[in-house]
Protein backbone atom coordinates (compact mmCIF):
# COMPACT_ATOMS: atom_id res chain seq x y z
CA UNK A 1 0.00 0.00 0.00
CA UNK A 2 1.43 3.42 -1.24
CA UNK A 3 0.39 7.11 0.55
CA UNK A 4 -2.49 7.22 -2.08
CA UNK A 5 -4.02 4.01 -2.06
CA UNK A 6 -7.12 3.38 -0.08
CA UNK A 7 -6.83 1.06 3.20
CA UNK A 8 -8.82 -2.37 2.19
CA UNK A 9 -11.13 -3.60 5.19
CA UNK A 10 -10.10 -8.09 5.61
CA UNK A 11 -13.34 -9.91 4.95
CA UNK A 12 -12.69 -11.47 7.98
CA UNK A 13 -12.80 -7.98 10.07
CA UNK A 14 -15.83 -8.14 12.56
CA UNK A 15 -16.98 -4.96 14.15
CA UNK A 16 -16.20 -3.85 17.29
CA UNK A 17 -19.29 -4.63 19.21
CA UNK A 18 -19.91 -7.95 17.12
CA UNK A 19 -16.73 -8.68 17.94
CA UNK A 20 -16.77 -8.29 22.17
CA UNK A 21 -20.53 -9.57 22.01
CA UNK A 22 -19.55 -12.65 20.46
CA UNK A 23 -16.51 -13.20 23.30
CA UNK A 24 -16.43 -15.52 26.25
CA UNK A 25 -17.42 -14.01 29.52
CA UNK A 26 -17.35 -15.19 33.26
CA UNK A 27 -19.30 -14.49 36.74
CA UNK A 28 -17.12 -12.64 38.65
CA UNK A 29 -17.01 -13.21 42.92
CA UNK A 30 -15.34 -11.86 45.66
CA UNK A 31 -14.77 -12.56 48.99
CA UNK A 32 -12.47 -11.23 51.89
CA UNK A 33 -10.15 -13.14 54.03
CA UNK A 34 -11.27 -11.61 57.80
CA UNK A 35 -9.89 -13.00 60.99
CA UNK A 36 -9.82 -11.80 64.46
CA UNK A 37 -7.46 -11.31 67.44
CA UNK A 38 -6.96 -15.18 67.74
CA UNK A 39 -6.35 -15.73 64.09
CA UNK A 40 -9.77 -17.57 63.61
CA UNK A 41 -11.49 -16.62 60.19
CA UNK A 42 -14.94 -15.38 59.52
CA UNK A 43 -17.22 -17.37 57.99
CA UNK A 44 -20.66 -16.55 57.40
CA UNK A 45 -23.75 -19.11 57.00
CA UNK A 46 -26.16 -18.22 53.78
CA UNK A 47 -29.68 -19.03 54.07
CA UNK A 48 -29.82 -20.09 50.11
CA UNK A 49 -26.88 -22.88 50.91
CA UNK A 50 -26.16 -25.71 52.73
CA UNK A 51 -22.42 -24.87 53.53
CA UNK A 52 -20.65 -21.92 55.33
CA UNK A 53 -18.88 -19.48 53.24
CA UNK A 54 -16.78 -16.50 53.09
CA UNK A 55 -18.34 -13.29 53.50
CA UNK A 56 -18.56 -11.24 50.01
CA UNK A 57 -20.59 -12.00 46.94
CA UNK A 58 -21.20 -11.24 43.14
CA UNK A 59 -19.99 -7.88 41.41
CA UNK A 60 -22.28 -6.64 39.54
CA UNK A 61 -21.91 -5.55 35.50
CA UNK A 62 -18.41 -3.51 35.43
CA UNK A 63 -17.85 -3.47 39.16
CA UNK A 64 -13.92 -3.75 40.16
CA UNK A 65 -13.42 -6.45 41.97
CA UNK A 66 -12.34 -4.96 45.14
CA UNK A 67 -14.99 -2.44 45.06
CA UNK A 68 -17.36 -5.16 45.10
CA UNK A 69 -15.97 -6.85 47.81
CA UNK A 70 -16.06 -3.84 50.13
CA UNK A 71 -20.21 -3.46 49.13
CA UNK A 72 -20.56 -6.86 49.67
CA UNK A 73 -18.89 -6.52 52.98
CA UNK A 74 -21.14 -4.05 54.07
CA UNK A 75 -24.30 -5.19 53.06
CA UNK A 76 -23.44 -8.18 54.42
CA UNK A 77 -21.71 -7.27 57.48
CA UNK A 78 -22.99 -4.02 57.96
CA UNK A 79 -19.19 -2.99 58.37
CA UNK A 80 -16.91 -0.99 56.82
CA UNK A 81 -13.64 -3.48 55.61
CA UNK A 82 -10.79 -2.09 54.28
CA UNK A 83 -9.87 -4.52 51.48
CA UNK A 84 -6.56 -5.25 51.70
CA UNK A 85 -3.98 -7.24 49.00
CA UNK A 86 -5.48 -9.98 46.58
CA UNK A 87 -4.72 -13.23 48.48
CA UNK A 88 -6.19 -16.22 45.79
CA UNK A 89 -7.60 -15.87 42.56
CA UNK A 90 -9.23 -19.20 41.11
CA UNK A 91 -10.93 -19.95 38.37
CA UNK A 92 -14.20 -22.72 37.97
CA UNK A 93 -15.88 -23.94 35.10
CA UNK A 94 -19.67 -23.72 34.24
CA UNK A 95 -21.26 -25.82 37.03
CA UNK A 96 -25.26 -26.37 37.45
CA UNK A 97 -26.74 -23.60 36.78
CA UNK A 98 -24.26 -21.43 36.81
CA UNK A 99 -23.62 -21.29 32.56
CA UNK A 100 -20.69 -19.48 32.58
CA UNK A 101 -17.33 -19.74 34.41
CA UNK A 102 -16.57 -17.84 37.75
CA UNK A 103 -13.74 -15.88 38.56
CA UNK A 104 -13.35 -15.87 42.03
CA UNK A 105 -11.04 -12.70 43.63
CA UNK A 106 -10.07 -13.54 47.72
CA UNK A 107 -8.81 -10.12 49.15
CA UNK A 108 -7.27 -9.74 52.72
CA UNK A 109 -9.75 -8.09 55.09
CA UNK A 110 -7.70 -7.89 57.75
CA UNK A 111 -8.88 -8.05 62.04
CA UNK A 112 -12.54 -7.38 62.69
CA UNK A 113 -14.07 -7.52 66.16
CA UNK A 114 -17.15 -10.00 66.16
CA UNK A 115 -18.72 -7.00 68.06
CA UNK A 116 -18.98 -4.67 65.25
CA UNK A 117 -20.83 -7.23 62.53
CA UNK A 118 -24.78 -7.18 61.86
CA UNK A 119 -25.78 -9.48 60.17
CA UNK A 120 -27.88 -8.72 56.16
CA UNK A 121 -30.58 -11.19 57.58
CA UNK A 122 -32.57 -11.65 54.63
CA UNK A 123 -29.57 -13.32 52.94
CA UNK A 124 -27.35 -14.77 56.18
CA UNK A 125 -28.53 -17.12 58.96
CA UNK A 126 -25.38 -16.95 61.22
CA UNK A 127 -21.84 -15.72 61.04
CA UNK A 128 -18.94 -17.23 63.28
CA UNK A 129 -15.14 -16.93 64.03
CA UNK A 130 -13.36 -20.67 63.60
CA UNK A 131 -9.95 -22.39 63.54
CA UNK A 132 -8.88 -23.34 60.44
CA UNK A 133 -9.96 -26.87 60.48
CA UNK A 134 -13.68 -26.11 61.25
CA UNK A 135 -13.31 -23.81 58.59
CA UNK A 136 -12.56 -26.09 56.15
CA UNK A 137 -15.39 -28.52 57.71
CA UNK A 138 -18.08 -26.10 57.71
CA UNK A 139 -17.04 -25.23 53.62
CA UNK A 140 -17.84 -26.83 50.27
CA UNK A 141 -15.00 -28.24 48.80
CA UNK A 142 -13.74 -25.30 46.67
CA UNK A 143 -13.89 -22.61 49.60
CA UNK A 144 -11.86 -25.22 51.60
CA UNK A 145 -9.55 -25.16 49.64
CA UNK A 146 -9.48 -21.15 49.34
CA UNK A 147 -8.58 -20.80 53.11
CA UNK A 148 -5.03 -22.73 53.25
CA UNK A 149 -4.23 -20.86 50.04
CA UNK A 150 -5.05 -17.15 51.45
CA UNK A 151 -3.51 -17.75 54.81
CA UNK A 152 -0.44 -18.94 53.22
CA UNK A 153 -0.74 -15.93 50.86
CA UNK A 154 -0.94 -13.34 53.79
CA UNK A 155 1.96 -15.08 55.77
CA UNK A 156 3.97 -14.91 52.10
CA UNK A 157 3.30 -11.91 51.24
CA UNK A 158 1.98 -13.61 47.81
CA UNK A 159 -0.99 -14.12 45.74
CA UNK A 160 -2.15 -17.80 44.47
CA UNK A 161 -3.39 -18.73 41.37
CA UNK A 162 -6.25 -22.20 41.67
CA UNK A 163 -7.63 -23.37 38.91
CA UNK A 164 -10.21 -26.06 38.97
CA UNK A 165 -10.91 -27.86 36.61
CA UNK A 166 -14.31 -29.79 36.91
Amino acid sequence: MNDHSTPTVSPTFVEPEIYYAQLASVHTATGALITDQDQRILLVKPNYRPHWLIPGGMADDGEPPEVACARELREELGVAVDVGRLLVVDWAPPYGHRTRPLVYFLFDGGTLADQAIELQRDELDDHAYVTVDEAVALSSPAVAARIPAALAAREQGTTVYRPQHG
